[in-house]
């Protein structure tokens, strides 16, 4: 990792986290040059086995799941179920600036590593914990004690009430947005308490809910029924309050079109020679569009239709608010994600080839943040982290000797 890497550089955070939603939130944070010492079991966190795996990666070590989210972190293996494990994890929070974890509520406590534990060892310490329904600390949710996945938090936060086709078919958005989107209000909430730790001197505590994050990206609905009565349902791809903005389809695909203002929509009629739609008094303006809203997106459809989505690009690209719905091929071959450095190739042990790996979007002039190592080995930088921790080299070798922690032995990996 160089020096000087990125804007958070000097923070260090101690990982307990699993799954998607917790090494997502640390994830955005090392990709900013933070130090995020992911503590994991023995086992390793439930992901390294989730892969999908190289051929040749014929230890399923490096799972393209587990790479993604663990990025620039370092890995260090302690067994929580074990005294002397909890109290190494004591001591690294001793000198943190920040504990995430997104266990069940109450599993921390009956490990001894409560907020008010490590608060009581550093004041400054800036604790988040992730949970499907938060956590008692802030508020008391019925639902404190259900588990939760993204689908769940998806279902539950109005987000899938407003998805899919119609009424009767609500639909699962595709990537586990129940899940990063709460890491994503966690990042937030962390940075802004640390920032308030810097200026007093003392951390708190940072309670994000799953449903809750989900409810907030889907502001829209609680508005509209506050204010309408109406109860807002799936409106398929096309907005409730705006025409046209949506899918449509395209000779070879599907494109995207928001020209819901008068001076796009004259535009877009001429590029595809619509020019009878531009005068046609059903479309005059954005409320008569919305009110006919069916037989403009069927016209507008049909012509649409006539093209490939290259055509399509060519005729409205950069003219008006438009794009091609793009997979994952065609967005690794396209020229935006290559110069904005959006799907990086990093290199793991044992590999023939780099796995090919989401970049970061915030860019910054100065501090950069970036991809600036592979994800670790399970138990990698284990007595690393423990000497810096000031642990001498005979209590390390007997913790590992005894189980209480493990570090990664290159010899004994099956492609190393």
């Amino acid at each position: 990792m160089s020096a000087g890497f990125g804007a958070l550089q000097g923070l260090k955070v101690v990982d307990l986290t699993q799954m998607l939603a917790g090494p997502f939130c640390t994830q955005l944070l090392a990709d900013h040059g933070a130090d995020v010492i992911k503590i994991e079991s023995p086992d390793g966190d439930m992901t390294r086995p989730a892969g999908p795996f190289r051929p040749e990666d014929t230890g399923r070590t490096f799972g393209g799941y587990y790479c993604s989210i663990n990025r620039n972190k370092r890995s260090i293996v302690i067994d929580l179920k074990q005294d002397e494990g909890r109290a190494i994890v004591l001591a690294l929070a001793a000198k943190a600036d920040v504990v995430v974890e997104n266990y069940r509520a109450g599993v921390m406590e009956r490990l001894g590593l409560s907020y008010e534990i490590l608060a009581a060892l550093n004041p400054r310490l800036v604790y988040a914990s992730i949970r499907g329904f938060g956590d008692p600390r802030t508020a008391q949710s019925p639902y404190v004690d259900w588990p939760a996945f993204d689908v769940v938090a998806q279902a539950m936060g109005g987000m899938m009430g407003v998805t899919g086709p119609d009424a009767d078919h609500p639909t699962k958005i595709g990537p586990g947005v129940g899940d990063t989107v709460p890491a994503l209000f966690a990042a937030f909430g962390i940075l802004a308490a640390v920032m308030r730790a810097r200026e007093t001197g003392l951390g708190q505590y940072v309670d994000v809910g799953m449903a809750d994050s989900v409810l907030a990206l889907s502001e829209r609905i609680i508005y509209q029924h506050s204010i309408t009565g109406v109860v807002p349902g799936p409106d398929g791809n096309h907005h409730p309050m705006i025409c046209p903005f949506g899918l449509f389809p395209a000779a070879d695909g599907t494109i995207a079109i928001a020209c819901h203002q008068d001076g796009f929509w004259k535009i877009l009629c001429d590029l595809l020679d619509l020019q009878h739609m531009a005068t046609d008094p059903r479309y005059a303006d954005f409320k008569l569009r919305l009110a006919n809203r069916q037989s403009l997106v069927d016209t507008l459809g049909a012509r649409t239709a006539q093209l490939t989505k290259a055509e399509l690009a060519a005729r409205l690209g950069g003219k008006v608010p438009f794009g091609p719905v793009l997979n994952a091929a065609e967005i690794a071959a396209d020229p935006h994600f290559a110069v904005r450095e959006m799907v990086v190739p990093v290199q793991h042990p044992g590999h023939d080839a780099p796995i090919a790996l989401a970049g970061v979007p915030v860019r910054m002039s100065v501090t950069p943040g970036g991809i600036n190592r592979r994800a670790p080995w399970l138990g990698e930088d284990t007595e690393a982290v423990l000497r810096e921790a000031g642990f001498d080299a005979a209590r390390i070798a007997a913790w590992r000797l005894a189980g209480i922690v493990k570090q990664h032995d290159p010899e004994k990996e099956t492609n190393p």
